[in-house]
């Protein structure tokens, strides 16, 4: 399965960017007659969006998570506060231990699988104060993804070649996860499912996007059939309420959207 998995992704990588993102005609054609219409550059970009961009304002983003309520004026202090202090320590003024730590700290993020990051190059381009390592299990996807980083200048990611369901992480060290394009994929979901868990941090959060069956039978019927044999998808394939038993019990559930086949949602782990 695993050889299958790595052919597959090599075999696509001269068309896998226009397949995904509709950018030719035969890829409109195919969303539409069998994905339902569901447009992936739209689900992408709700799902990105629920990454700050801005990632200095960690106090901030930390205590709204803890569902305390800040307003605007209070984020945008903290931003100014934070910037200050980096400044100050840049230009050689003694800061304490505390602000330090502050103006420092990175929220790290993983992605996997990262893919060719045709849709998070952008994004990851202006999270200059991230800590982002990118995981996929294809070298041929990793490739074109690094690719793309260079292009963009990008210089705070780290990327590198393995597997989902045994990470090389420590527990909880990530603030949040991003798996776009994944779920439907991994090999052994149990597995991808507890490693996500373990290294995400208390309080941290899942975002995703992916196939889900039982929504489209046009879809269901070419995943079974095409998406399996190519070696794209891997069964079996998660329904709705099956996603929703895996989260309930970890997660608390930020937003949850159906579209045609696809899901995507945001969950929050529980301390």
């Amino acid at each position: 399965m695993a050889d299958k998995i790595k052919s597959s992704y090599k075999f696509s990588k001269s068309f896998y960017d226009d397949a995904i993102t509709q950018g030719k005609w035969w890829s409109k054609l195919y969303f539409k007659l069998l994905w339902g219409g569901v447009d992936d550059n739209e689900i992408a970009r709700r799902v990105l969006d629920w990454i700050p961009d801005d990632f200095k304002v960690k106090a901030a983003i930390e205590r709204e998570q803890s569902g305390a309520r800040i307003d605007s004026a209070e984020r945008e202090q903290a931003r100014l506060k934070i910037k200050a202090a980096i400044e100050r320590e840049q230009s050689g003024a003694r800061i304490d231990s505390a602000e330090h730590e502050q103006a420092r700290s990175k929220i790290k993020l993983l992605d996997v699988p990262v893919g060719t990051a045709v849709f998070t190059t952008e994004k990851y381009r202006r999270m200059k104060q991230a800590d982002i390592t990118c995981l996929d299990y294809s070298r041929d996807m990793l490739e074109q993804a690094e690719y793309r980083f260079r292009g963009a200048g990008i210089t705070n990611i780290k990327t590198m070649q393995g597997d989902v369901g045994a990470l090389p992480f420590e527990d909880e060290t990530f603030d949040y996860v991003l798996c776009m394009n994944g779920l439907h994929v991994f090999p052994n979901k149990d597995k991808a499912y507890s490693e996500i868990l373990r290294t995400l941090k208390p309080g941290g959060e899942l975002l995703a996007c992916f196939y889900v069956a039982g929504e489209q039978k046009a879809a269901d019927w070419l995943a079974k059939t095409v998406m399996t044999r190519m070696g794209w998808f891997t069964p079996p394939f998660d329904t709705v309420n099956d996603v929703r038993k895996r989260l309930e019990p970890y997660y608390d559930i930020l937003d949850f959207h159906v579209e045609g086949a696809m899901l995507y949602f945001r969950a929050r782990k529980r301390p």
